[in-house]
């Protein structure tokens, strides 16, 4: 049902216009700011900047939260609350230098590599985070379920449209990589491709737990990983998380088992 406007009503009727011409969060902020207006008198030049700014500010924002649903990021992370002081070799400015984006410009890849729990993770989301408010694209995945996707798209016939969605975005969030200890001959080769696809064109974020050294463990083989590693730390900056994980039991109760 169509609502009547009220011709009589100047306010109702600018209303309704801004509605018309999508202007939705000017819409809905026009009676406040009128108030306000009523109050502090602004120029008229002033009042409209200030209705068109809200306007911005809404569909920026509208555009953020788009980019972080297809990131696949998930909740916000910064890195406000981070502690540095756990990790005494891994230099703040180097990694809040990374927040500047210039390595995404220059196309060129971060590793961050550490035992686990030791905030390689948050790290790496806390970039994601920031470059989807600068309105880069950016795509979060563990290592895993990028193969298996690619894997299965096979089968679908939609590889090519999977493929792109890893290859071209501005930063490739690479998680867990290592965790599988042996990739199959087939998996191997579409992270080949990947980082082949990748290279010095857009920039990748690796997430490890394995030095490069032992990456031939989990690849089918040892040329493969000589490959794609010397791709990957090609004009990279590596970050090495080390000292003791966050994250710990709360309390232990028993004899300590064999080996622990």
């Amino acid at each position: 049902m169509t609502r009547t406007i009220d011709p009589s009503d100047p306010v109702e009727a600018l209303r309704a216009l801004l509605v018309e011409l999508n202007l939705t969060t000017a819409a809905k902020q026009l009676p406040e700011l009128l108030v306000q207006a009523e109050t502090a008198h602004p120029a008229y030049s002033e009042f409209l900047r200030s209705l068109l700014d809200a306007e911005q500010a809404a569909r920026l924002e509208r555009k953020v939260l788009r980019r972080v649903r297809w990131s696949k990021l998930g909740p916000f992370v910064s890195l406000d609350g981070f502690d540095f002081a756990a990790r005494p070799q891994l230099s703040p400015q180097v990694v809040k230098e990374l927040l500047t984006g210039r390595f995404v410009e220059e196309h060129r890849n971060v590793i961050c590599i550490g035992r686990p729990s030791t905030g390689k993770t948050t790290v790496a989301k806390a970039l994601g985070h920031a470059f989807c408010r600068r309105r880069l694209s950016v795509y979060y995945t563990p290592l895993s379920d990028l193969l298996q996707t690619l894997y299965a798209s096979r089968a679908d016939h939609t590889y090519r449209k999977a493929f792109r969605r890893v290859s071209r975005p501005d930063l490739l969030i690479l998680d867990d990589c290592g965790f599988d200890t042996a990739l199959g001959p087939e998996a191997a080769n579409e992270l080949f491709r990947i980082v082949c696809a990748r290279h010095r064109k857009r920039s990748t974020l690796v997430v490890t737990n394995l030095p490069f050294s032992q990456w031939g463990e989990f690849l089918p083989s040892p040329a493969q990983a000589v490959a794609i590693v010397d791709r990957l730390i090609d004009q990279a900056t590596i970050l090495r998380f080390g000292g003791e994980p966050f994250r710990k039991p709360r309390e232990i109760s028993g004899a300590p088992l064999d080996g622990e």
